[in-house]
């Protein structure tokens, strides 16, 4: 699915990156907690979390994350986005909640990524 698309679901605001939206992304995970994103193939994903410090720009790196939706309407503090732009990641935001973002990518037709 085009990250355009996902940025048009899920009335997403872009904070950085792929501003033009054409990035394919293959699949989406959602999760608060970084130890479960480490136990999937989230190569090419669409990380969806609640989070919002460092940790989760770092799993982003280290897993070859692309992209990280933050929900719930987050505040984002400039020195995350600034580590997501160092590190290429984009970073958007929605005011939808965890679950109602998984279920609109879900239900159109984003499938959910692969245990390692």
């Amino acid at each position: 699915m085009k990250l355009s698309r996902i940025i048009e679901l899920l009335d997403a605001e872009v904070l950085c990156g792929h501003a033009g939206g054409d990035v394919e992304i293959a699949s989406a995970f959602g999760s608060d907690m970084m130890s479960d994103v480490l136990a999937f193939e989230v190569e090419n994903t669409l990380l969806l979390t609640g989070l919002v410090n460092q940790h989760v720009i770092r799993t982003a790196e280290l897993l070859d994350v692309g992209c990280i939706l933050f929900v719930r309407g987050k505040a984002v503090p400039q020195e995350i986005v600034q580590q997501a732009k160092d590190a290429g990641i984009c970073l958007l935001r929605t005011d939808k909640t965890l679950y109602v973002s998984c279920g609109i990518l879900y239900n159109a037709g984003l499938p959910g990524c692969s245990r390692r």
